[in-house]
């Protein structure tokens, strides 16, 4: 047995996709009007990591995009802004010349982002590349192919000299749920690429369908709690792809707060990727329909 199966022998990997989906629909029953406030929309929009991923993003319109945070800053000052601006790699710099307000980090997707289907040394030039630029959290995204094949050597090896490359950043790493399918390999996914040094575990890129899934947070979150209790390495969660609606963001925090708890119910340890969600939280916040973002 080598160490990733040892690794993964240490923990429940067997799981039943319909059990996981009742456990599911237990716990947004019992707790979504609990959390459907104000209060909770205010924490989720604090959660946010402010995405542009377009075909036709520019200098221009990245810097733009990276104005209108400054400005909800400056006119809603009484509110906390968004956790992070997320772009393409080679626009970090962009954001980080253009950014004028404390508290927002800068995220890069990087590692061949979205297939993840290129050399190492691409991947790993790439990441050093969006930290010097100013880069304060990266976004990879793990070998699918080589998941489902059981190579879990090269996967976690190759997540490892991510997270070297870094430096001081936080890597996000992304499972690509949809893609892995069903609960079991969720769960040895999220186990593995912890064990590897991910700072934060998330569901998709956005790219592919299907993309977040409740379910698929369930299973995410429990395996950050597990691994938790049994190391003490907490690390945080991020659901990305299709929550663009304030219900379906509320039934997110649902899942994090009851399989992980209240400490992590704040933008260290849960993220939300999403680009229409901030609007659509801050017309529900204000009452009235808000085009902000």
């Amino acid at each position: 047995m080598n160490k990733y199966e040892e690794t993964l022998s240490q923990y429940a990997t067997e799981l039943d996709d319909a059990a996981v989906q009742m456990a599911v629909e237990k716990i947004v029953r019992e707790n979504y009007e609990k959390y459907n406030t104000v209060e909770v929309y205010k924490q989720l929009f604090n959660c946010i990591d402010l995405t542009t991923l377009r075909t036709e993003d520019n200098t221009t319109t990245v810097a733009n995009f990276t104005k209108r945070v400054n400005a909800f800053d400056e006119e809603h000052g009484d509110m906390p802004n968004v956790a992070a601006i997320c772009v393409y790699p080679n626009y970090a710099g962009t954001v980080r010349m253009n950014l004028e307000v404390s508290g927002v980090n800068i995220a890069a997707v990087s590692g061949g982002f979205p297939s993840s289907q290129t050399f190492t040394e691409v991947k790993v030039a790439e990441t050093m590349l969006a930290v010097k630029d100013g880069a304060d959290e990266i976004d990879i995204v793990i070998n699918v192919g080589d998941m489902l094949g059981g190579n879990y050597e090269d996967m976690c090896d190759e997540i490892a000299e991510l997270k070297s490359a870094c430096g001081e950043a936080h890597l996000k790493v992304i499972l690509e749920t949809g893609a892995l399918k069903t609960a079991s390999m969720i769960k040895k996914a999220s186990l593995l690429s912890i064990y590897a040094g991910a700072d934060f575990i998330k569901t998709s890129t956005g790219k592919q369908e299907p993309a977040a899934t409740l379910e698929a947070a369930y299973v995410m979150c429990q395996a950050i709690k597990e691994y938790y209790d049994k190391t003490g390495t907490k690390i945080g969660f991020k659901p990305a792809g299709g929550i663009s609606t304030t219900a379906d963001a509320v039934k997110y925090y649902c899942i994090v707060a009851a399989v992980l708890g209240e400490e992590w119910l704040n933008n260290r340890y849960f993220r939300i990727g999403a680009s229409r969600l901030a609007n659509n939280l801050l017309s529900d916040i204000w009452g009235k329909e808000v085009k902000f973002f």
